[in-house]
């Protein structure tokens, strides 16, 4: 079987908070009754990973979204309530959106190399989206929050197939991170394969900062960073903008003032900004902003 087959697919259940006493869905979660949310397993390089799907109720074509899960491991994994709150509300707004817990954790085979072999497990999504009839695989998107930052830029590196990207909070410099946590030099140790002996090479082989020439020049990315961050240092959003301002590559950088690292003292406004951002490029189709200098 080839990469992206599902060889197992079961139905999501869905949290008891999020359903009313009386029946239904409680306030504010009404959203929900408009999706389909399945757990399913997909094949990646021959191994069997766990991963999630969700598509709008209806027929389609709908537009889709790869979504890409930030921590290692089972840390960070996407738990219920990132389902709900975040990937199902994203399909809610008309979107596929489907979603890999990684390769090396949460019951997935294989071992997290920390944005080596693992990036496979997110590009094989393509080929899922390749086989649903319900997605529109010409209109995709990508969204990645603190170490999904820097397997979406990976990603870029990889595939012209992305319309647009979110990415919240990223990882984009590896170099330097430690420098400001230093228990990732304990993570890197466990993961990166031959850190020990590479470790400039192999953390700047991770670190968007260092080739963002690399990415693909028709994505628009759109960055969201709490500047009152303490897992991701708000400066490398800032680092992360200037390159990309140097190779004009089409972004948005917007610093979210004393918002932490989930951004969770603005999630209306995290929400608003992601889709409108996908709505922009994926649903309407917009052109891409020109990058040179001009006007009077």
């Amino acid at each position: 079987m080839k990469n992206g087959a599902i060889v197992e697919k079961s139905a999501f259940e869905f949290p008891a908070s999020v359903f009313a006493p009386t029946g239904g869905f409680a306030e504010g979660y009404e959203y929900l009754a408009g999706v389909e949310a399945s757990c399913i397993t997909y094949l990646s390089d021959g191994l069997k990973i766990k991963g999630f799907q969700v598509k709008p109720r209806g027929e389609g074509p709908f537009p889709c979204v790869i979504f890409n899960r930030g921590g290692n491991r089972e840390f960070g994994s996407i738990n219920p309530l990132v389902m709900v709150n975040l990937i199902c509300r994203m399909a809610a707004w008309g979107y596929f959106v489907v979603a890999s817990q990684y390769r090396g954790g949460c019951g997935s085979e294989g071992k997290d190399e920390f944005g080596g072999a693992d990036i496979g497990d997110v590009m094989s999504l393509f080929s899922l989206i390749d086989d649903e009839p319900c997605a529109d695989r010409a209109r995709i998107g990508m969204y990645g929050g603190s170490r999904g930052g820097m397997m979406t830029y990976l990603a870029l590196t990889k595939t012209s197939r992305v319309g647009a990207a979110v990415i919240r909070c990223g990882v984009s410099d590896l170099t330097t991170w430690c420098d400001d946590r230093k228990d990732m030099e304990e993570v890197y140790r466990e993961l990166i394969p031959d850190f020990e002996s590479d470790r400039e090479n192999v953390l700047r082989e991770r670190s968007a900062v260092y080739w963002a020439e690399k990415l693909c020049p028709t994505t628009p990315i759109l960055i969201l960073q709490g500047s009152a961050d303490w897992r991701v240092n708000p400066l490398s959003a800032l680092r992360m903008g200037e390159r990309l301002l140097k190779e004009r590559h089409p972004f948005r950088l917007m610093m979210l003032e004393g918002a932490d690292h989930a951004l969770s003292e603005c999630i209306p406004e995290r929400n608003r900004q992601t889709r409108e951002w996908f709505d922009r490029f994926l649903v309407r189709r917009d052109t891409l902003p020109v990058m040179t200098p001009h006007g009077d």
